[in-house]
This record gives C-alpha cells, structure tokens and sequence, in this order.
C-alpha cells in the first residue's frame, strides 16, 4: 500500500528543523570553546605576570609562591557550588558574570597594586576562571553529538592549549610591566567571550540532578576525574620543573625552555586525532594505553638525554599523549552522565584538575631533589603508574 503524500511543506520544514538544531549546536560549540579559551589565557597571562609584579614589591618566593596556590584553592572551594548556582540563575548569564569578573578582577590588580588586596583578588578571580572552566566543560559535552564527542573534545583541548600558549606570547609584547598587560589581558577575556552573543536561547538548563555528592561522582567514574588529576599534576609539574631538569643534564638556558615549548607543541597537536580514535573504541581502554605510553616516555627520559633533538621529539609524543587523558577522560565523561549530574561530574573533573596543578609542581621538584639528576621523570612515571592501576581496576570490574 502506497504511502500517503506528505503535507506541503513538510520537507521544508524539517529541512529547517535540522539547520536550526545545527546552528544551535555550533553557537553553544563557538561560545564553550570561547569560554576555556579565556580561561587559558587568564590563567597563562596572570601566573608570570602577578609573579613578576610581586618580586617588583619585595614579595618572598614563599609568599608569592602562597598567592599563586591560592588560585587552585579557590577553584577548590568554590566549583561545588557552580552547578547549584547555574540551576537557579542560568548557564548564561552565570558565564557572563563570571567573564565580568575575571576582567574587571584583572584590572584590580593594577589599580590596587598592593599585596594585601592580592590575596582576596586572587581568589575571586580564580573563583570566576573555575566558573568559566566548569561551565563550559558542561555546555560542549552536552552539545557534543554522541559520535563525535571525542573530536569535539579534541577540539575543545586544543583550544584550551592554545590560550594557555597565548598568555605568554602577549606578555613578550606588551611587557610585565604597566597599564598594558592588564588591560590587554582583560580585553583578551572579554573578547574570548564574545561568541556567547551567538547563543542567546540555545544556552542549556540544568536540571537538580540526582543530588549526588562531588565525591560520590569521583568514585563513580574514577577513570575519567582521575585523569584529570593526572593531567593537571603532570602539566603543572612539567611546566615548573621540566626546564629546572634540562638544567640538571647539562643543557643551557635556551634549550632547557625548548624542551617546554616542545611539550606544550605537542599538546596543541594530537588532541584531534586522539579525540576521534576515542570515538571508534572503548575509551577507558584508550586512557589505559595513554597511561601505558604516558609510563614508558617517563622512563625513557634518562635514556634520550643525551640528544637536545631526540629528547625534545619524545617530549613531543609524551606531551601530546599526556594531554589526552584531558581530552578522553572528558569525552568519556560526556558518554557517562547528563543533565545536571553532567554539570556536577564536571565540576569534580575540574576541583581535581585544580588539585592536580597543586601537587603536581611539589612532586616534581621533589623527585629533582631526591634522585638527581632525573628525579623529574621518576615523578612523572610514578604519577602515570599509579593511573594505570585505576584504570586497569575500572577494566577489570
């Protein structure tokens, strides 16, 4: 029996139906991107800065070294409250707030020029960054299409790595000094926002979720929040100390921050296509041969050293590889919750990426201390151990 004609119009308006789900995705994709992108920017910009202007003060390196922890102690503090929050005013208006504040805080500084008020500072413009961070971690992994979700993390991560490799490229031409790093900073913010034009009504709602605790999605899918421990010490840890350990080999000045640039290179680079092979398998299995790869380069360092060139192409690889257990761990996030137990799984991801920074640096040196001269990659591989063992259990279950 023949189908019944469709109404007139009736392809038209589905043809419509599917541009417009389609420009709605691409406006919330445009505005989170926008988003992490001032988060990696503020972040990146505002470290050395705020470190140079405190020396300039007479702060002790103990006393700045207080200040700059404080940012991922406000994070801490304050992103468990972020979902709550976005329920009762909306995800929208809520990153506005946040990008109004993270500007305006960046101001501040320079107008107050004062040690006192950079504490309080300090923390309430970490307090926005983490908002931001949150936020739009939630919004991409909600408009992310189901099958592509890892190459739109990938994506996302990639930008990410790329504001965090812009703060420092407008610190070397503005100077640290002056009116001008802060109020470039702050447009830098404002403008990494402007996308959130583009999504007026495609914003998402949070729903209350199941009411969970930010502990109980940590223990519920350890092998995507872990990750971002990991990540977060292993970044913070290389970026501090990795130049500390080119020192400690022989390298001069020069190719000691080679070896960071390349890492941060690498980073940039493999986030896309580890995204889409995350897309084509299990990606817990993925996180475990990141973990595995991530072990072996650790423990290959002592062995390339020797080579400026063959150690600064393993870094390559192993920054690339370690920047997917942000990418994967995030994707695989995505595919595990929705809603508002999404938002709140979100936040746990970015509370122990910010306890990662934390420990990370501490680790590190440690290691440089203890067994020089390649403590440092000692550190690392053992930071990679000890994910491999929590993934091989989520495996095993």
């Amino acid at each position: 029996m023949a189908a019944p004609p469709e109404a007139p119009g009736t392809k038209t308006t589905r043809a419509d139906a599917v541009r417009e789900m389609e420009r709605a995705r691409f406006a919330s994709i445009a505005a989170a991107i926008g988003c992490i992108s001032a988060v990696g920017v503020g972040l990146s910009l505002s470290v050395p800065l705020l470190s140079l202007e405190m020396e300039r003060m007479g702060a002790s390196g103990t006393l700045i070294g207080i200040n700059t922890a404080l940012a991922g102690f406000a994070a801490i503090v304050t992103v468990p409250f972020v979902p709550k929050l976005a329920v009762r005013v909306g995800v929208l208006p809520l990153l506005w707030t946040a990008v109004a504040v993270a500007a305006l805080s960046l101001i501040a500084f320079k107008a107050t020029y004062d040690i006192v008020w950079w504490f309080p500072l300090r923390f309430v413009y970490s307090a926005a960054l983490g908002a931001l961070f949150a936020l739009s971690e939630y919004w991409i992994n909600s408009a992310a299409p189901p099958k592509r979700r890892g190459f739109v993390m990938g994506i996302y991560a990639t930008i990410l790595a790329l504001g965090f490799a812009a703060g420092p490229a407008v610190l070397a031409v503005v100077g640290t000094s002056g009116w001008p790093p802060y109020i470039a900073g702050a447009c830098l913010c404002a403008a990494a926002a402007l996308p959130l034009l583009l999504a007026r009504g495609v914003s998402p709602r949070i729903d209350g979720g199941s009411g969970r605790t930010v502990r109980s999605f940590i223990l519920a899918a350890p092998a995507a929040t872990v990750a971002a421990l990991i990540f977060g010490a292993v970044e913070s840890g290389a970026f501090a100390i990795l130049p500390l350990y080119g020192l400690a080999i022989g390298y001069v000045a020069s190719g000691a921050v080679f070896l960071v640039s390349v890492m941060a290179l690498g980073n940039v680079v493999l986030q896309i296509p580890l995204g889409m092979i995350s897309d084509r398998m299990d990606r817990r299995v993925l996180l475990a041969i990141i973990a595995t790869i991530g072990l072996a380069g650790a423990l290959a360092m002592p062995l390339v050293t020797d080579s400026l060139y063959g150690f600064g192409a393993l870094l390559l690889l192993w920054g690339g590889v370690a920047g997917g257990l942000y990418t994967v761990g995030l994707a695989h996030l995505g595919a595990r919750f929705s809603g508002g137990d999404l938002a709140a799984a979100n936040a746990a991801f970015v509370i122990l990426y910010n306890a990662g920074m934390m420990i990370g640096p501490p680790l590190a040196g440690g290691g440089l201390d203890l067994l020089p001269p390649h403590g440092f990659a000692f550190a690392m591989a053992l930071l990679f151990a000890g994910y491999l063992a929590v993934v091989a259990t989520r495996l095993r279950r």
